[in-house]
């Protein structure tokens, strides 16, 4: 059930036991009947996201995870962000996720010199030589989250497939299995930050 239905049905539910213990009996009558015990009843909601909706298709082989920095952080709300802008799911979100753990860390990286990857920038190590977008786009998370995601939904069944495979049809990595040992950690902050 989406959040927004849950939440109406729940203010609902509230609303009507909101009534029922104001228009509804206080006190029971003490002549051979139980007291009702008229307290209010918490109820427990979560606004994360259904672990099956972000690992439909449980994780492949073993899984990595790093500590995240102030700035990692920022830049995995802010895939989040750009996810939703997009119009896409928490399933895309944490394939973006995942793709940006494998290729920089969650880091938005500029030249990096002689180590760099010919000209790779930013979350997605996207390259201004293939058509991403400028340097300066490409290290905007915002533009290069956007840009990532337009590419999956170009992948035809993307939403069915392991998350390894819709990342590397849109990354074209020369690793192309590397991408599925960040998926448990991108499910967890996706779970973590979809709704902050």
């Amino acid at each position: 059930m989406n959040t927004i239905l849950r939440k109406s049905v729940l203010g609902i539910a509230g609303l009507a036991f909101a009534g029922g213990v104001v228009g509804g009996p206080i006190a029971a009558h003490t002549s051979g009947h139980h007291a009702v015990d008229a307290r209010p009843v918490a109820v427990v909601q979560t606004d994360k996201p259904d672990t099956g909706k972000l690992i439909p298709h449980g994780t492949q082989g073993a899984q990595s995870r790093i500590a995240l920095n102030d700035e990692q952080t920022k830049n995995a709300k802010a895939i989040i962000a750009a996810t939703k802008k997009s119009g896409m799911d928490e399933r895309a979100a944490v394939i973006a996720i995942a793709t940006s753990l494998q290729e920089s860390k969650l880091e938005n990286l500029g030249h990096l010199g002689d180590r760099n990857d010919h000209d790779s920038l930013g979350l997605f190590q996207q390259r201004p030589s293939s058509g991403w977008g400028t340097p300066e786009q490409i290290t905007d998370p915002e533009y290069s989250t956007t840009a990532f995601l337009k590419g999956l939904k170009q992948v035809d069944g993307w939403q069915d497939m392991p998350l390894t495979d819709a990342a590397q049809t849109v990354q074209v990595s020369a690793y192309p299995d590397a991408y599925a040992q960040w998926e448990q950690q991108a499910a967890d902050l996706v779970a973590q930050h979809w709704n902050s």
